[in-house]
């Protein structure tokens, strides 16, 4: 643990507001302009389905985060609950999930960037954009978090455009609305991995703890309210889609919100949502940045990561290595990877990393009463994960054995000097 003062330690400048606002920019985009369409070709009129089971996860993930980063008000999230509450193994099992899930992540965001702002060279674009959103972190967190608010504020904008052009237009047919399961259960539930990975932004509030103003009031206070306004969003704009495309044309979709103001009349508004989509990829980037760094600051710190990275600069009191190197690795994949892969690795290493939040939460206290969502919230989890694609599945598998491997190594390494 850090001492107070020490050169170690974050500056605590975030309120409420700026916590809400930073959990909103990582939310809101990545569900709304990507997991949409494959959500619903995977559930096809079961979408508000997946959706609601979606959130229903997310909730019961939210509440066992807020009461433990109450406790715990340190950078690092689940990796700080869990390594106190489980032990030190599955802390860093949670720490290495979020690392290299939302590494992936990051890159899916970049590319999305890439897609809607130059789809000829979306991987130069991509590039691009982690470059400078890594030197706007770089410059301290105070600043990213105005940025974030002034991004958050032109996608609401653009999603709200999206649901009045929808909804009033005569080619919306509440008939599109209705809820059925047309396919298996399966189907349902691999349309609710995937609109997970949206959802998963709240964690970025609980892994800036420490340079949150009174966290142990500020961030249960956060997280769920960044999580209701995301939900509302979400649920509105599904619904406009749907109401115009049908859970099939929108399960086709390349662009969905784009093909959605399309099919309602409206085709001078595709360049603003394409716009939109990019702003929100870019807020979406911003946070993840910022939660991957502060995450690989509290495991260098306890030597699960080189030492260096635990580093905070004297002026900006940010950890400016950590976030080099988060900013590289995240440049190199966004110039190599395909988005797709990206994506449904990174719901794996999420929902991993949730699966040990619930599980610490779920120590807190013995009534059953205070164990109902952690539990849920796991099973939650373990369900979702095994829902998503196959391949998803094995690489997520494959790269948390290298973890385990590594530190089992670290450890016999350790034991012998």
């Amino acid at each position: 643990m850090t001492q107070p003062g020490s050169r170690t330690e974050l500056r605590r400048t975030l309120g409420l507001g700026d916590a809400v606002v930073i959990g909103l920019g990582s939310m809101i985009g990545a569900g709304v302009f990507v997991a949409l369409a494959p959500a619903a070709q995977a559930a096809d009129s079961g979408l508000l389905l997946g959706l609601a089971l979606a959130a229903l996860v997310a909730y019961c993930n939210a509440m066992s985060s807020a009461r433990l980063a109450a406790l715990y008000p340190a950078s690092g999230g689940t990796y700080v609950y869990g390594r106190e509450r489980l032990g030190a193994f599955w802390g860093y099992l949670a720490g290495w999930s979020f690392v290299v899930g939302k590494t992936a992540s990051c890159a899916a965001m970049a590319l999305t960037v890439g897609a809607y702002v130059w789809p000829g060279q979306a991987h130069a674009v991509a590039v691009a954009a982690v470059v400078a959103l890594t030197a706007a972190n770089y410059g301290g967190v105070q600043k990213s978090a105005w940025l974030t608010r002034a991004i958050v504020a032109v996608v609401l904008a653009v999603l709200a455009s999206v649901v009045v052009v929808c909804l009033g237009s005569g080619a919306s047919e509440d008939g599109r609305l209705d809820v059925g399961i047309s396919g298996d259960v399966g189907g349902v539930l691999t349309a609710a991995g995937l609109l997970f990975f949206a959802f998963a932004g709240y964690a970025r509030i609980a892994t800036l703890g420490e340079e949150v103003r009174d966290p142990a009031r500020t961030i249960p206070r956060a997280i769920p309210l960044a999580l209701g306004i995301t939900l509302v969003v979400y649920a509105c704009v599904a619904v406009a889609v749907l109401s115009v495309l049908g859970s099939g044309d929108l399960g086709r979709a390349e662009a969905p919100l784009a093909d959605a103001v399309r099919a309602a009349g409206v085709p001078g508004l595709v360049p603003v949502v394409r716009i939109g989509a990019a702003v929100a990829a870019l807020g979406s980037l911003l946070a993840l940045v910022l939660g991957v760094s502060r995450t690989t600051l509290a495991m260098a710190r306890d030597r699960h990561l080189p030492g260096a990275l635990a580093a905070v600069h004297p002026h900006f009191r940010v950890p400016h290595r950590a976030e080099l190197t988060v900013g590289a690795v995240v440049a190199v994949l966004a110039a190599t990877v395909d988005v797709r892969g990206a994506i449904g690795f990174s719901s794996f290493g999420v929902l991993t990393y949730y699966a040990v939040a619930n599980a610490s939460a779920w120590t807190l206290d013995p009534a059953p009463a205070k164990r109902v969502l952690p539990a849920v919230g796991f099973l939650g989890c373990v369900v979702l994960v095994f829902a998503l694609p196959r391949t998803s599945v094995l690489v997520g598998a494959g790269v948390l054995a290298v973890g385990v491997l590594a530190y089992g190594v670290r450890r016999r390494w350790a034991g012998a000097r």
